[in-house]
This record gives C-alpha cells, sequence and structure tokens, in this order.
C-alpha cells in the first residue's frame, strides 16, 4: 500500500491543466490508480484528483459507503473517471459545504449544479455515461475541478462562509473530503 503525499493549497501545480490520459494500458496508469485509491482511503476523503498528488493527468477517482462524516448522503460506488467531460441537467445550482485533502482544516459553502451527467473511460480505457445528482454529482464536480486548477475556494461565492472546520462546526467531527 502506497499512500502518497497530498499537494496543499499554494502549491502552483494544483492551478495547472492536467493532460488527457493517451495510454490506458500503461503500467504507470494502472500504479497511479492503485496509489490514488490507497491515497484516499487512507485519509478517509471522498475523491481524489491525480493533480492532488502531483500527477498532471485527467484521472480522477470517488467513493463514498458508509461514512460517519456522510450520515445523509447515499453511497457513491468506487468510480475510476478519467479525460472526463460535465454536461449540467439542469440550471438548478446548490450550495453545499466541502472540504478537500488539500485545504485542510477548512470548510466552505460552494455552489454546485444538482445534477449531471459525466462521461469519460475507466482504467480500462471502456467508456463511462451517467446521470447523477445531489451528493454524487458534487463530488464529482469537486474532483473534476482539480483537472482545470480549480480549487473549492474560489467559486466560494461569499468568504464569510469559509473558514476552520472546528470553528464553523464545533463539536462535530468533520475531516478533509
Amino acid at each position: 500500500m502506497v499512500v502518497r503525499d497530498v499537494l496543499k493549497m499554494g502549491d502552483p501545480r494544483l492551478l495547472a491543466h492536467a493532460n488527457p490520459v493517451a495510454d490506458f494500458a500503461s503500467p504507470e496508469l494502472a500504479q497511479l490508480i492503485i496509489d490514488m485509491r490507497d491515497t484516499m482511503r487512507a485519509l478517509d476523503g471522498a475523491g481524489l484528483a491525480a493533480p492532488q498528488i502531483g500527477v498532471g493527468l485527467q484521472v480522477v477517482i470517488f467513493e463514498v459507503s458508509a461514512n460517519p462524516r456522510y450520515p445523509d448522503v447515499g453511497t457513491v460506488p468506487f468510480t475510476v473517471l478519467i479525460n472526463p467531460v460535465l454536461t449540467p441537467l439542469s440550471d438548478v445550482i446548490e450550495d453545499g459545504w466541502e472540504g478537500c485533502l488539500s485545504v485542510p482544516g477548512m470548510r466552505g459553502l460552494v455552489p454546485r449544479h444538482v445534477a449531471l451527467r459525466y462521461q469519460g473511460y475507466d482504467a480500462a480505457g471502456q467508456p463511462i455515461d451517467r446521470s447523477v445528482s445531489d451528493f454524487h454529482a458534487r463530488v464529482v464536480q469537486h474532483e473534476v475541478d482539480h483537472l482545470n486548477g480549480i480549487l473549492y475556494p474560489m467559486r466560494i461565492r461569499d468568504l464569510r462562509d469559509f473558514g476552520f472546520t472546528d470553528t464553523l462546526f464545533p463539536g462535530q467531527n468533520l475531516q478533509d473530503d
């Protein structure tokens, strides 16, 4: 099991645009996905993007199941999403609290589309095409933002809705996503 260091906000690599994956059969891609999964799970994250561990490729992973940090959200199956394309399914946008492994100890109220379609490829290069909503849609948007050099604080409309988790939510055991 390899747990990679997660870059923190301020590192210029987090602001770069990631490159599309061209070789789905490469051993480097297979190892990257294993390392990302091990890192995300070891840190109890809901998702992770390759740029967060210093790899400038369009690869994200996400998963949420029986997580006490998200008692009111549905299960999000473990997904490897490569070269993603997101298409909003409506104009409905909802604010929701987000955290990030690259912005440790903080939370912010972030507007996101409630429903969207995501397309791309899995680890074997097979097409993925899903329509999702609510928390699943939020997680996908958050992770794909990383591929475009966007961290969630850049999306916050009012910085009064951004702060340290332990101050915003005293007594709650919330960790970074």
